[in-house]
């Protein structure tokens, strides 16, 4: 078989920038001898720390994508992308516009590798979010599915690179809404040079310099008096107005005073408290840019206590939901994964935080307290109290478990929804009606208690079933546990959005529970500090 000359070198040429872009070296018989440009061999070692353009370059044979005469709709398509930045709550420090704006028509590996970095920073942070989620903090356990760079160079390698990046940033009506309603605030936010106003309260009759100011601080986002004051540095009735219709765009009390509150969101802008808000929803939503937001899904969002199953992005059932302490040991975490089975009749088996720190001391103190627990070896099987001195163990060597056999009373109630997982985080039952009254209900070791569990498992199991409700409750009556394989699994996410768009557009803001929006902003903030 006779390959032709140039696609040898093609292939030859991925293949070396292959081995040049991973350090590897082999045994193997010596490949064709190649002649590589200064230009190709810049690119190739300048790309080898990012994976996905090494892929993509060392595929393409080292062929350049933002330089040469036929980039210009790539390098053109990238820059007007960026400079969306703010609409999507990103800082525009972090892809150095200017400077690539400054490269022109360039075709050195300079201007390539710049424009690559900066594609490559643009679809992470627009993609996937600005900051690694497990960064915020210790229950935020979050794994972000990486952007296929190589598909989006595909992307731009096509007649509309524009396209490409346009399908970046999620899709889903949430997010967008989002942006929507960021954007109404950037309309909002005094320019840079606009003259700033001292904290005070100014209203009818207050004269002074500080008055005129304020009159320009309007006037930068539009806010203009229809009659020229005779005087700018008194407080008319036109001034009150204009503070009036401010007010009411930035959703404060429209009495056309000045004080405090008004003068603080003149000041700013982009850090005020609901602008925060939006923009750590913008993020949260990114990290969940790699699934498909619009299939049929298990939705738990912590901070509202709700429980939902959407389809097309609408509930089809929600239920009141109770979730882990606020105690940084019982939080519930932030993770997504697939729900695979209904339990009917479940064990609970009690984990080990809560055997070392709750049962274990009872039981040295007294064998037969926790009467209504089992204790059985690694096998399952029961093993008597009298058997054992639990006064040789301590929590990290406690070489037994405990249980609770299946029955009303039990921890889990009579189901429980498994989507196995590291961190023994599941949804369930319980006896404890009482709780999905309270208005806050933050009161489990982390895992999520469900008031209407019967309906959710009649739900879940319609393909298992034509009758999927006497199919369950046909299970339940056994008395007996049963893992039951759902024939439809489906993704179930939890998550914790403080703020977020309902299926009618309008925002829903809930308490933060735990406390991360602080440590979520705080890593927004580090990230833009060091990109710009």
């Amino acid at each position: 078989m006779n390959i032709p000359a140039n696609r040898l070198w093609r292939v030859a040429s991925a293949a070396a920038c292959a081995l040049l872009v991973s350090g590897h070296v082999t045994n193997a018989a010596p490949a064709p001898k190649l002649e590589f440009t200064d230009f190709e061999m810049q690119l190739a070692q300048t790309v080898a720390s990012d994976p996905g353009l090494a892929a993509f370059y060392g595929a393409n044979a080292l062929k350049p994508v933002f330089t040469g005469p036929e980039s210009e709709a790539r390098r053109q398509a990238l820059l007007d992308a960026i400079k969306s930045a703010p609409e999507h709550g990103l800082p525009s420090a972090r892809y150095d516009l200017a400077a690539l704006s400054e490269m022109g028509g360039a075709d050195d590996a300079v201007a390539e590798v710049r424009f690559a970095n900066a594609l490559s920073r643009w679809a992470d942070d627009v993609g996937n979010g600005i900051v690694d989620p497990r960064k915020t903090g210790r229950m935020n356990v979050r794994e972000v599915v990486p952007v296929d760079m190589a598909a989006l160079l595909d992307g731009m390698l096509s007649d509309d690179p524009a396209a490409a990046l346009d399908a970046l940033p999620p899709q889903n009506p949430a997010y967008l809404r989002l942006k929507e309603l960021l954007s109404e605030h950037l309309t909002l936010v005094p320019p840079a040079d606009a003259p700033q106003v001292a904290s005070g309260l100014y209203k009818l009759g207050v004269t002074g310099p500080e008055v005129a100011k304020l009159r320009e601080r309007l006037a930068s986002i539009g806010f203009t008096p229809e009659v020229v004051p005779a005087d700018p540095e008194i407080y008319d009735e036109g001034l009150a107005q204009l503070v009036s219709d401010y007010q009411q765009a930035t959703g404060l009390p429209a009495d056309g005073v000045a004080g405090p509150q008004t003068i603080g969101k003149l000041r700013d802008g982009l850090t005020g408290p609901e602008v925060r808000r939006l923009m750590i929803a913008m993020e949260r939503m990114r990290w969940l840019n790699g699934h498909d937001l619009s299939k049929r899904m298990i939705w738990v969002n912590i901070p509202s206590y709700m429980a939902e199953v959407l389809e097309d992005g609408q509930p089809v059932f929600q239920t009141r939901a109770v979730v882990g302490k606020s105690d940084p040991e019982w939080q519930t975490p932030e993770f997504s994964d697939t729900m695979e089975f209904v339990v009917p009749n479940p064990y609970w088996n009690v984990p080990r935080s809560i055997t070392a720190a709750t049962y274990l001391p009872q039981l040295q103190a007294n064998p037969n307290a926790a009467g209504h627990l089992e204790v059985v070896d690694r096998n399952g099987r029961p093993v008597s109290r009298d058997s054992i001195n639990f006064n040789k163990y301590n929590g990290s060597n406690f070489p037994y478990f405990l249980r609770q056999k299946p029955s009303d009373s039990n921890a889990l109630g009579l189901v429980k929804f498994m989507f196995p997982n590291r961190w023994n985080i599941y949804l369930h039952d319980t006896p404890s009606k009482g709780l999905f009254s309270d208005s806050s209900r933050a009161a489990s070791h982390g895992c999520v208690r469900l008031r209407d569990p019967f309906d959710f498992a009649t739900l879940l199991l319609r393909g298992n079933s034509s009758d999927p409700r006497g199919y369950f409750q046909q299970a339940l009556s056994t008395g007996k546990e049963r893992w039951i394989k759902l024939e439809e699994p489906l993704p179930v996410h939890l998550v914790y959005f403080t703020t977020i768009p309902g299926p009618d557009g309008q925002l829903r803001n809930y308490r933060d529970v735990y406390g991360r929006d602080a440590g979520v902003w705080a890593a927004i903030q580090k990230a833009a500090e060091a990109g710009s």
